[in-house]
């Protein structure tokens, strides 16, 4: 039996379908009442409901559990306390269920940003990593996606496109040199299908990057060129940009810029994958294709 918390989410739900059609007998976790639990109609897994920021509602739900794939956190919040409430505390509260339920493997899905944390959001990532190389006698696994997209998602990757199709002239933080390397989601699937029943994964964290460096810059330009966009960027030094997110944030419940989102185009995304193509097979595709399959061109241009 393989736990799957974050059933429903776009990510979560694409990874239950493929452990189901691999063979795998799944259980997935969703909160109660999300909406989203019909993505996990008709997949022939058990679907259990739970809040992870409350440990009490996950007692019995590992029954019979050997492997676990905690994905449920938060990427977005407006009140920084729900990144530790919900990333860190969630993440403890998964690691004590499992544990007491007698699991044998908590595979947890983190972020680059762990490596540097320099937010809340990635400290909030970093801690709860620390709790799961903690979690013995369970053997563990980390894996550290990058920047996920596909056509509709994932919410970063949303937030991003939109932000860039908002205005005529793209206003943009710094000067756009901040390496990255953006993962098609189904290649982070790929890759933890191949974690399942692999002891080689044990006590291993993996970088799930794509295939392909790009700066922030050009992938914001080849995202714009990928819906039959072409726009004028403006970029706007980084103090400046810093200094307004602070007023922002003091003065608006959703301001348009933020300290969070400054970090997340600043930073560098770009870390090496070798392990992870070593022990997993995993080999991803570069955004360049990626793109192409999400929004081919030839739509773009029609459109």
């Amino acid at each position: 039996m393989i736990f799957v918390t974050g059933g429903a989410g776009v990510m979560g739900a694409r990874f239950v379908k493929d452990l189901v059609a691999a063979g795998h007998r799944v259980r997935a976790l969703t909160l109660p009442g999300d909406p989203y639990a019909s993505r996990l109609d008709g997949m022939n897994a058990e679907v259990v409901f739970g809040d992870i920021a409350r440990g009490e509602t996950l007692e019995s739900l590992f029954e019979g559990v050997e492997t676990v794939f905690h994905l449920a956190g938060v990427i977005l919040a407006s009140d920084p306390s729900v990144f530790r409430r919900v990333n860190t505390e969630g993440t403890r509260n998964v690691v004590e269920a499992a544990r007491r339920a007698g699991a044998k493997h908590f595979v947890f899905i983190s972020s680059t940003s762990a490596i540097d944390p320099i937010s809340e959001y990635a400290r909030s990532k970093a801690a709860a990593e620390e709790i799961v190389r903690a979690a013995g006698p369970m053997a563990w696994t980390i894996v550290r996606p990058t920047l996920a997209y596909e056509r509709g998602g994932g919410l970063e990757f949303m937030g991003f496109l939109e932000s860039l199709l908002k205005y005529p002239v793209v206003p943009f933080v710094g000067r756009g040199l901040a390496r990255k390397n953006p993962v098609f989601v189904e290649d982070i699937g790929r890759g933890l299908l191949a974690i399942a029943n692999n002891p080689k994964s044990h006590g291993k964290t993996y970088n799930f990057s794509g295939g392909e460096e790009i700066s922030i810059r050009d992938l914001a330009k080849l995202m714009l060129r990928h819906q039959g966009v072409s726009k004028p960027f403006v970029h706007i030094p980084l103090p400046i940009c810093r200094a307004a997110a602070l007023v922002l944030e003091k003065t608006m419940k959703n301001p348009p810029l933020t300290r969070y989102a400054i970090s997340r185009i600043e930073q560098d995304a770009a870390p090496d994958n070798s392990e992870a193509r070593r022990d997993l097979g995993y080999d991803p595709i570069g955004v360049t294709e990626g793109m192409e399959r999400s929004y081919p061109l030839a739509q773009a241009r029609r459109g």
